[in-house]
């Protein structure tokens, strides 16, 4: 089962990048999101800033630590 989030400021996490996609949600802003299977196993959507999705690939190791925006890793 997927949820979709932003990362909170004190999650950590790490996995891997199975999808992307972007969209105007709100029908005036662009919104970016990855999606990715974590460690455990489990599958998230979460929204990035833009500069990040684009340089992420499927297959691109994600890694977010407490108190930072998620990075490749």
């Amino acid at each position: 089962m997927k949820k979709s989030r932003t990362s909170g400021h004190d999650d950590a996490w790490e996995g891997v990048v199975t999808g992307r996609s972007r969209g105007m949600l709100d029908g005036s802003n662009m919104y970016h999101f990855l999606e990715i299977r974590l460690s455990d196993g489990a599958f998230v959507k979460i929204r990035v800033g833009r500069r990040l999705w684009k340089s992420i690939d499927i297959d691109d190791r994600v890694v977010k630590e407490p108190g930072s925006d998620p990075v490749k890793g």
